[in-house]
């Protein structure tokens, strides 16, 4: 399985962003797909993520400024990202749980990585 992430860039603060993950390859269920961040010196945290039943989660500093969607295929993710400030400027990073075949082990995955970087 490979996610490929795109949709980073340069935006000032109070911009938009809009950031899209596809998962490809053989995957046979999809138990849930989110987003991380890291920003230089820091640990990862989940950013937003949601499950295969459509039910979503947002960090606290992320709640009413971003919102998680699935493409209709529903292995496409977006991270749609408004207001964006400075402190937001992070490597975004496309996570998803599921599993290959109906008798594999659930597994972890993640993609690049995009970066968003935010102007003050």
């Amino acid at each position: 399985v490979q996610l490929q992430a795109s949709g980073g860039g340069l935006v000032q603060a109070g911009g938009s962003l809009r950031l899209s993950c596809a998962a490809s390859g053989s995957i046979f269920k999809i138990n849930v797909m989110a987003w991380y961040r890291q920003a230089p010196g820091k640990q990862r945290d989940l950013v937003a993520s949601i499950s295969a039943f459509d039910r979503t989660y947002y960090g606290d500093s992320f709640k009413g400024r971003f919102t998680i969607s699935r493409g209709n295929a529903k292995n496409t993710v977006y991270l749609q990202m408004n207001s964006l400030k400075p402190e937001d400027t992070a490597v975004y990073f496309c996570y998803v749980n599921g599993k290959q075949t109906p008798v594999a082990l659930t597994t972890d995955y993640w993609g690049q990585g995009t970066l968003v970087t935010v102007s003050s």
